[in-house]
């Protein structure tokens, strides 16, 4: 009999980046700390997989 093959679960997506592996971050300047726009970088629950991060070691 032939064995059948179970497709894998996908992986949930990361709750903080929705996916992407990216967060954008507000990009702060000066005394005052003024906020002069954002920059985009790796998102560190999923440390940029996009996955949702397992307990499974």
């Amino acid at each position: 009999m032939a064995a059948t093959k179970t497709p894998e679960p996908t992986p949930a997506q990361c709750s903080v980046c929705k996916g992407t592996g990216e967060v954008s971050r507000t990009v702060l300047v000066g005394r005052k700390r003024r906020a002069v726009g954002q920059q985009t970088g790796l998102c560190l629950n999923c440390l940029g997989s996009g996955e949702a991060p397992t307990d499974q070691p």
